[in-house]
């Protein structure tokens, strides 16, 4: 309930894909980040958790830790949000190395940044506060942001559902192969697997592509594909060092 001398936070738009990702300073546990200027030219998967020192949040910040360094091999790095504050993170970050063991993992140590968020605003901005399911607490929201600083994909989960981690990983490099090669990705595509071109924008370019010319396969004029081997894929989209 809000007074007169506690008025509701202003409404705010939610991003959306295509937005540029909203602008913010943030303390974290790696130092203070202006996003998204520090990460020009990177891959980012900011992600928000509900509140430190509990147990789906900690399954969740160990694999992320885990697979640090697969999502880096794709130039993408990882950001964590929670309206909790600095010395909470500190200590939870510190729990989880020396005292937590979950599945085949332990003394795990999470060095990518988690932002302190007390006053909401960054949470906010993202629409990571959803009162119908918690007006205090950030949802598992994730964004998927791009080296240009645009949103290119938007995951929600409630508080309840640990997020799929080779979901998160297969989204990085479906994004990252459509842009490089100027295609879509069908359900459950993985580097290796069949490609979706784009539709035929004339009749001869569908006739063609029907005949099989350039290595494309049609079901139908619309719905046409072509193979990209697992390694031109990952030569393509994997950090070069």
């Amino acid at each position: 309930m809000t007074t007169a001398e506690t008025p509701a936070p202003a409404p705010v738009a939610m991003p959306r894909i295509g937005d540029p990702a909203p602008e913010f300073t943030a303390v974290t546990t790696r130092g203070e980040i202006n996003f998204p200027a520090d990460y020009a030219g990177k891959w980012v998967i900011l992600f928000s958790h509900p509140a430190d020192f509990t147990p789906v949040c900690t399954s969740e910040f160990m694999t992320f830790a885990a697979m640090q360094q697969e999502f880096a091999d794709y130039n993408t790095e990882l950001i964590g949000l929670s309206v909790d504050g600095l010395y909470s993170h500190i200590a939870w970050l510190r729990t989880i190395k020396e005292k937590i063991r979950f599945r085949d993992m332990e003394n795990v140590e999470v060095t990518f940044p988690l932002i302190e968020d007390i006053t909401m605003e960054v949470a906010r901005k993202y629409g990571m506060i959803m009162p119908g399911e918690d007006s205090t607490k950030a949802v598992r929201a994730v964004f998927f942001i791009d080296p240009q600083g645009v949103i290119r994909a938007i995951i929600y989960y409630p508080l309840s559902l640990g997020r799929n981690f080779d979901e998160l990983l297969r989204v990085t490099k479906a994004l990252q192969a459509a842009d490089h090669f100027g295609v879509a990705t069908p359900a459950d595509w993985r580097p290796g697997e069949p490609v979706i071109v784009p539709t035929a924008s004339s009749y001869d370019t569908a006739e063609e592509r029907m005949a099989g010319a350039d290595g494309v396969k049609c079901e139908d004029w619309f719905f046409c594909t072509k193979d990209i081997p697992a390694d031109e894929v990952e030569s393509a989209i994997r950090r070069k060092d």
